[in-house]
């Protein structure tokens, strides 16, 4: 988590907490800040506590290691599904429908068409609108 936190940095942080918050103050928020950790380490310890509690024996079988999400690594993950020696899954492959070409695309452009067109049919029913 604080990786890149050097000692030169923590120096550099107490430095501009002396200048800001003065020789007076200081000592007061160094204790407050003491506290916070020790109760956020007292939370964290009380969580795994209790998550070993509920999961019992099967607590101590689990890698966590391997779900630390750091490791995340989406090109590993990709390479280890493309080169796994398991049988693949093959989807059937579903052949389009086909369909008769549409009177419009297959007439020529002075053919007269066969049968008279009826103004009055619509294409819609009526009473769905």
């Amino acid at each position: 988590m604080f990786n890149g936190l050097s000692f030169e940095k923590l120096l550099l942080v107490g430095v501009i907490a002396v200048f800001l918050l003065g020789p007076d103050k200081l000592p007061s928020y160094a204790a407050k800040l003491g506290r916070l950790v020790r109760t956020l380490r007292d939370y964290a310890d009380g969580a795994k506590v209790r998550m070993k509690e509920e999961m019992g024996p099967e607590f101590d079988e689990v890698d966590w290691k391997k779900l630390d999400p750091r490791q995340y690594d989406p090109r590993r993950i990709i390479r280890e599904a493309l080169l796994d020696d398991s049988p693949a899954v093959v989807a059937p492959v579903i052949k389009p429908v086909s369909r008769p070409e549409p009177a419009y695309l297959s007439r020529q452009k002075d053919a007269v068409p066969s049968q008279p067109i009826d103004a009055t049919a619509t294409p819609f029913d009526s009473e769905s609108t």
